[in-house]
């Protein structure tokens, strides 16, 4: 990886009006949702909502704040232990499995928690203008802060999923209907192409360092599989179907009992949405679907996965826009666009593992992304729930191959 300091961060004023304005939208995701939401854990891979508000803040103070700003006091002695996630040089940590179980702090002892940390940051941003590696800190705080944006949504839906009374988190109007475009293939160059971060701006070290790749002939779909596609499957059997699953996807098909992606009902009809339950799209991405699924329905197609490296080559001449939280959809949308960026992450067929030459961050931070390198693929493109500008072309997103709780979604590549 490049040194931290050659990672691009804003200037000193533009950094903090950031700051502000990225610190503030999650207590305004939270707006709507009573302290008894805030508080429930629904199954391993999520956390409360107030444990997000807490964890981020104590990001802040961990990284930056203690190491930074001298006779800086820790809020709470006790925070470091409640709201670390998985920094093990940062101490021991509370059971994961156990953060639904934290009724204290309150929160509104953890709102008080992060004004209190936002007031410290900000003096020592204005107090330290200029020092590039605080600057770097700060704008990866912030990132990170941006991904529990997206894991607090998906998070919030998972739970409310889960209540009988379908609850919705905001009383969202359904977005227009479009009809997709003809599925077809473009077809991809073959050869020696480069794929990775190209130093302009922030990136996680694991989008680096830019190397090439060979690809081969290939061809990527127009857009992203559809919803009325994916019933076709459901339809034709496909769950049904052993040799269209690899050995793990049918065994976890089989335990778990999947007939249909996370949140539609079982009659294909509605699924759960952020807004509540409403009639399914047909048009719409398909999302809420694990790689096995994935695989399997492009299996079933004749088609198969895509590499990251095709999808990035393909994505690199469009446009970072599309249906991001900042579009207020908050769901997959139906559209004539290619829907590269935005509405459902794209599984890959990659495995999320490290690029040639790479170099985690050191100490502590090294962290972040470095360690989990071994049995997850890589995702990219974005989601309906990811801040527009925390995403680039670069983008690896990564989790297990089983878990579907996240806006995941799939398009078709073939060889040439």
């Amino acid at each position: 990886m490049k040194s931290q300091t050659s990672l691009n961060a804003a200037p000193a004023a533009a950094l903090i009006e950031h700051y502000r304005t990225v610190r503030a939208l999650m207590p305004e995701l939270c707006r709507t949702l009573t302290p008894e939401d805030m508080t429930v854990q629904s199954m391993p891979d999520t956390s409360p909502a107030k444990w997000h508000l807490a964890h981020t803040t104590w990001f802040f103070e961990n990284f930056i704040l203690v190491p930074h700003a001298g006779n800086y006091r820790p809020f709470h002695p006790q925070y470091g232990y409640l709201f670390n996630s998985y920094y093990m040089g940062a101490g021991r940590m509370h059971a994961r499995l156990q953060r639904g179980l934290l009724s204290r702090p309150t929160v509104a002892d953890i709102l008080g928690y992060r004004e209190y940390v936002n007031e410290h940051v900000l003096r020592l941003l204005e107090q330290r203008s200029g020092d590039s590696q605080l600057e770097f800190l700060v704008t990866l705080g912030l990132n990170h802060e941006q991904q529990h944006q997206e894991l607090l949504l998906t998070d919030i839906k998972h739970l409310f999923s889960l209540n009988p009374l379908k609850p919705a988190w905001h009383q969202l109007a359904p977005p227009p209907r479009h009809t997709p475009p003809v599925l077809k293939f473009i077809a991809g160059p073959e050869g020696m192409r480069q794929i990775g971060h190209t130093g302009d701006g922030f990136a996680f070290d694991n989008e680096t360092p830019r190397h090439r790749e060979f690809l081969r002939g290939h061809a990527l779909a127009n857009r992203p599989v559809a919803n009325d596609e994916y019933r076709e499957f459901i339809r034709a059997g496909g769950y049904a179907k052993p040799e269209l699953w690899l050995s793990d996807g049918w065994a976890t098909v089989q335990k778990e009992g999947w007939q249909r992606p996370l949140y539609w009902n079982a009659d294909l009809t509605a699924e759960f949405t952020l807004g509540g339950e409403r009639e399914l799209d047909p048009g719409a991405p398909v999302c809420h679907v694990s790689y096995y699924e994935a695989d399997a329905f492009a299996r079933w197609s004749g088609a198969r996965l895509p590499t990251e490296a095709e999808w990035e080559n393909f994505a690199t001449e469009q446009p970072v826009t599309g249906n991001f939280l900042d579009s207020g959809t908050f769901h997959p949308v139906s559209s004539g666009a290619s829907q590269i960026h935005g509405d459902v992450w794209q599984w890959t067929a990659s495995a999320y593992a490290p690029y040639p030459g790479f170099k985690p961050l050191a100490g502590t931070l090294g962290e972040y992304n470095g360690k989990f390198m071994a049995n997850q693929l890589v995702l990219r493109g974005g989601s309906c729930v990811t801040p527009r500008d925390h995403m680039r072309v670069s983008y690896r997103n990564f989790f297990y191959p089983q878990q579907r709780w996240q806006f995941m979604g799939l398009r078709l590549a073939r060889d040439a």
